[in-house]
């Protein structure tokens, strides 16, 4: 008996994708928030509304009205996520209106996103308060839809994407604000950079570090999200302008190519032993 063929690992599934960034925050730490996308023209030139979650954790859906719409929250896969969900798509926009898929079987190797969206379509992330962007005017919710919205609307995290950097959500976690900034650097390097910051005191937003505490990262999708622990009552805005400079002292150590010193190694010591790989 033949050997199903497998999908090879992809340490970053989403290299290459406008907004990788985003990508990975949609799929780790935003509630709701949809994303501009479009097919190619080989796929027919589709647009596509990338979200984080579908009602009933559906993968995909060819909406009533005929939206295609791709759910990035899926935690099974075949080791490439960017595979996992081309197939996803493409099995949605063969799907007739009024259809979800339901489950997402493993694929075979074929066309992974970069093969199959428009790469010059910007990825422009709206977030939303709630989940009622899943309906639209003229499409009725069974039961079980309508039940599964309401109970996403219940349980949503306030959250908000910053606008002076790419990937930079704020969140409201009970009585707590944190901001959670997934970055597209290489690994390394960031870490370096981030360990030149901890060392003198830098990595901290506003004032001597006042706004925001940077209390540790995790990795996904192969790029990390580093987290500040903010000041209590910190509101989104507040944050554009501390965020933006900490950008600046960022690229400028990213910048420096010489090796860490004695303080700077300790730093990245522990920046590393508060990592917490995702996936």
């Amino acid at each position: 008996m033949a050997r199903r063929p497998s999908v090879e690992f992809v340490l970053r599934p989403f290299e290459g994708l406008p907004g990788e960034p985003d990508w990975v925050a949609m799929r780790e730490v935003v509630p709701a928030a949809t994303a501009t996308a479009r097919t190619t023209a080989e796929h027919g030139s589709r647009d596509v509304v990338v979200t984080t979650v579908l009602p009933m954790a559906w993968p995909a859906l060819h909406r009533g009205d005929g939206a295609i719409f791709l759910a990035l929250q899926q935690h099974a896969g075949s080791g490439d996520a960017s595979r996992d969900l081309a197939a996803l798509l493409l099995q949605a926009l063969e799907l007739p209106a009024g259809t979800p898929i339901t489950s997402a079987p493993l694929p075979e190797p074929g066309p992974r996103l970069q093969d199959v969206l428009d790469l010059t379509v910007p990825f422009e992330v709206t977030v939303h308060e709630g989940f009622d962007y899943w309906t639209a005017a003229g499409v009725d919710l069974t039961p079980d839809v309508q039940a599964s919205l309401e109970r996403m609307n219940e349980t949503i995290v306030p959250t908000h994407r910053l606008t002076g950097v790419e990937g930079a959500y704020w969140a409201r976690m009970g009585e707590r604000e944190y901001l959670r900034w997934a970055v597209p650097h290489d690994e390394q390097k960031f870490l370096d950079a981030l360990a030149r910051l901890h060392a003198r005191r830098e990595s901290g937003l506003g004032d001597q570090g006042d706004l925001g505490k940077f209390i540790g990262a995790f990795r996904s999708c192969g790029i990390l999200v580093p987290v500040w622990d903010l000041a209590p009552g910190t509101e989104a805005d507040a944050l554009e302008a501390p965020v933006a400079v900490l950008g600046e002292r960022l690229e400028a150590a990213l910048a420096v190519d010489t090796p860490l010193d004695a303080n700077e190694r300790r730093a990245r010591a522990g920046l590393v032993a508060r990592q917490l790989t995702l996936r």
